[in-house]
């Protein structure tokens, strides 16, 4: 029975208290992360009815010759209006309230400059308040900023502006604007300003920054315009629709737990527009980039830094990825014998089980040159110590050659997580390697590395030195997306600046004692952040063995390879099946197709990837595009030298090399494998064919040589499961296939030509050893080509073809 009772007038506000508390709590629940490393999204301060807000309004001061000055922030807060059962909060200029209202800026001058790159590129920094801090290195740059001196300055009566060749940019005195044109004058973008939300009911956050009430700590929120049709690219390893318009996307290292969600592994600041015009934000505190997600109109980066330091591009897509990686670092060209397929489970346990997946392999004549060995070649599984089991791998280094002598290169799992049973637990305590919180003691369950310390990337090298030298060829770059938000480290940091950096510290660790000790440039890593690109390579995480999970993960290649990552892999047929009865076969085949047509090619999960747990008909299945990439195997290595160079990625959207279509920016299941092919995987169940985009011109079906035009067609997959096409006028070059690229013939290569109608064909060929493509060209002659230069006379015979597959 439930009794009722009338309550008295001080109970009722006894109640109200209560209710106003949980409400309160609720909110907060809402409004802060629940779980551990759950992403910061920072956007909450931008809309906090407490906090004060300064808004970039008019310059005070402005040097031509330095092309520096001061901006005056109009100060703000949001007030509430009601109107028919409806409340809404817009942002306000309001008066100061500080006391003495005579010791403190009401409306504070603060410095801003442009600093001119190259023709292409302008930096834009801005400050809101006094930086005392001591300099740090920038780590997301490659090296030195360089300086430009083609931009000249041209008279205008609203302000100072600036152009080169390519652009300009223009600084209007009042209302202030930074507005970013091409060279033929059309508007790209421009700040947000105040006055310009005048026209909606909306309310719209301006161009700015915030002050927190809670402590009076600051951050920048650059507001820029969106045009109609506008379409937005970027932001890293991102799963969600490739076009970021009209999302809203939080960069903070996440460890995703798979892809078929809005985590990122590899959140990356920056991104470009179709408009002509990318924009890299030089931070490492947590970003929200809001896209048009809550007004359609502008473009909200917000950005925990109290400073701000900006980078935009102007060009196409392929220039400003080249601009992007001359500052942040191009990724160097893995060694040749990455390219080859990677075998691995979760996990393979012993010598012996080791050395007959690499016998069997050879027998059932599988090509590979990589066996991984995952978490369980300790003696405890998934705890790292750096030790082989000498239980159930009693003889590593002979393993290891013996391994070598058959062609297998061995890649190995570690993490930067010490549980505190590990037996190196007590040691990095005591040295004092690992991050701190503010007591002094550690943040979390794990003793966590701190790479911002030297003696801590010294102990850790030294460890991975040991491996290396033994014969391990390749360290696998686990983790690393969980440093504490509230830690401390060792440059004096807390999380909120060091998080997003771990990633990229971890990296370069693995990478530069890799390189150190056997001369090539080769990780497997999952997490990164702004110039990881500089540490190749990277995989997409944990994905879920589904059609949905194959799609996210070519988007989120797509994604991260437009922001400099040149080489990228993913777990073929998925992460998360945990059996061979769980591991759907048919998804399988067609994620291997995905797989092998990617720059680089690893069949790893919870589930047995070898073939021949599948039956004799799927392991036929699977050589057979197995033995494709060995095939294509000049091909490959050639466009990963040329987009080394470039700044591209081997997996592309389609715009990079088809920027003048339209068409090509709305297609985000399809990709171009270097510059020649353009290839559709099968995405759903039981599919041999499907709708395909082909950009403008001819196309020829690389498996049945048939040609096609651009624009929609409905094509038919051959025994690869996938749709292979060959853009008009190439020559793709190819050799038979071994069973590692060790193996491989350079000696005999087939020049396939593509060219149904052009009488003219090129393609790009790299030998082993050099780091330079040379371009080879075909000329038509009556009914068949003939090759134009022969770049090494007398080494190779050529042989040429219409097609060869």
């Amino acid at each position: 029975m439930i009794r009722y009772t009338k309550l008295t007038p001080k109970m009722t506000k006894i109640c109200a208290t209560w209710a106003g508390l949980f409400a309160g709590l609720a909110f907060y629940a809402q409004c802060t992360p629940p779980l551990l490393n759950d992403p910061v999204d920072v956007s909450g301060d931008f809309y906090a009815l407490e906090n004060t807000y300064f808004l970039a309004d008019q310059v005070d001061q402005f040097n031509p010759a330095t092309h520096s000055g001061t901006v005056i922030y109009q100060r703000a807060q949001y007030r509430i209006r009601h109107a028919f059962n409806n409340d809404l909060s817009f942002i306000t200029p309001v008066k100061p309230d500080d006391f003495p209202d005579n010791q403190y800026a009401a409306n504070p001058s603060l410095p801003f400059s442009i600093d001119f790159i190259s023709p292409r590129t302008v930096r834009i920094r801005m400050t809101s308040g006094p930086q005392t801090h001591p300099p740090q290195p920038e780590l997301m740059l490659e090296g030195p900023v360089p300086h430009d001196d083609s931009w000249r300055q041209e008279s205008t009566p609203e302000g100072w502006r600036y152009a080169s060749a390519c652009g300009s940019i223009t600084i209007v005195r009042q209302p202030f604007h930074v507005e970013l044109r091409d060279a033929q004058g059309r508007l790209l973008t421009s700040t947000d300003h105040y006055d310009d939300n005048k026209s909606t009911f909306s309310p719209v956050l301006p161009f700015g920054f915030v002050r927190r009430c809670s402590d009076y700590s600051r951050s920048y929120n650059a507001a820029f315009t969106l045009a109609p049709g506008e379409k937005i690219f970027g932001c890293g390893e991102s799963f969600t629709a490739l076009d970021k318009r009209g999302q809203k996307l939080t960069l903070w290292t996440d460890d995703a737990n798979g892809v078929e969600n809005q985590g990122e592994y590899k959140p990356v600041p920056f991104f470009m527009s179709n408009r002509g015009y990318g924009v890299f934000m030089h931070a490492s505190t947590p970003i929200t980039c809001d896209f048009g997600h809550t007004f359609s109109g502008v473009n909200s980066l917000m950005i925990g830094d109290d400073e701000l330091d900006l980078f935009l591009f102007l060009g196409t897509p392929a220039q400003i990825l080249d601009e992007y990686t001359k500052l942040t670092g191009k990724s160097p060209t893995p060694p040749l014998w990455s390219f080859g397929l990677w075998m691995s489970r979760c996990t393979y346990s012993s010598e012996s089980q080791v050395r007959e997946i690499a016998s069997r392999l050879r027998s059932e004549q599988i090509p590979c040159d990589v066996i991984h060995l995952d978490t369980g070649w300790f003696e405890t599984d998934w705890q790292c110590d750096y030790t082989f089991s000498p239980t159930r791998f009693p003889n590593p280094t002979g393993m290891l050659s013996d391994l070598a002598r058959d062609g297998f290169h061995v890649s190995c799992w570690q993490l930067p997580y010490f549980v505190p049973k590990n037996k190196l637990f007590p040691e990095l305590v005591k040295k004092q390697l690992v991050v701190r919180d503010r007591k002094g003691n550690l943040p979390e369950e794990d003793a966590i590395l701190d790479f911002s310390n030297p003696r801590t990337v010294e102990w850790y090298q030294n460890k991975l030195a040991g491996l290396l030298k033994e014969g391990v060829s390749a360290i696998k770059v686990d983790f690393g997306e969980a440093a504490p938000e509230d830690g401390l480290y060792a440059d004096g940091r807390t999380g909120f600046y060091e998080h997003n950096l771990y990633p990229l510290r971890y990296n370069k660790a693995v990478a530069d004692i890799t390189k150190k000790i056997r001369g090539e440039n080769i990780i497997w890593a999952r997490s990164a952040w702004a110039g990881s690109q500089r540490y190749p390579l990277h995989w997409g995480g944990d994905a879920e063995s589904t059609d949905d999970g194959m799609a996210a993960e070519l988007r989120g290649g797509l994604s991260l390879g437009l922001c400099g990552f040149s080489f990228w892999s993913h777990d073929i047929g998925g992460f998360t099946a945990n059996s061979v009865q769980a591991m759907d076969q048919d998804l399988f085949a067609r994620w291997l197709a995905f797989g092998m047509l990617s720059s680089h090619s690893r069949c790893h999960g919870d589930a047995p990837k070898e073939p021949w747990n599948y039956g004799a008909a799927f392991m036929d299945e699977f050589r057979t595009v197995d033995r494709l990439k060995y095939s294509l195997m000049p091909y490959v290595y050639a466009q990963a030298h040329d987009s080394s160079m470039r700044g591209l990625p081997m997996i592309r959207a389609l715009f990079l090399e088809f920027p003048e279509d339209p068409g090509s920016w709305q297609v985000d299941d399809e990709y171009m494998f270097g510059s020649s092919l353009l290839v559709a995987p099968l995405l759903h169940e039981h599919e041999n064919s499907r709708n395909v985009y082909l950009p403008p011109g001819a196309w020829t079906d690389f498996q049945t040589g048939a040609i096609y035009n651009g624009g929609w067609q409905h094509l038919v997959a051959g025994k690869i499961p996938a749709i292979i096409m060959v853009r008009n006028g190439s020559i793709i070059p190819q050799m038979d296939p071994a069973q590692c690229t060790a193996q491989l013939d350079w000696t005999k290569i087939k020049l396939a030509i593509y060219a149904p109608s052009s009488p003219t064909a090129s393609g790009l060929i790299c030998l082993p050893g050099e780091k330079n493509p040379t371009e080879l060209t075909a000329k038509k002659t009556q009914d068949s080509f003939h090759l134009e230069n022969d770049p090494y006379p007398g080494k190779i015979r050529w042989t040429l073809g219409a097609h060869a597959f």
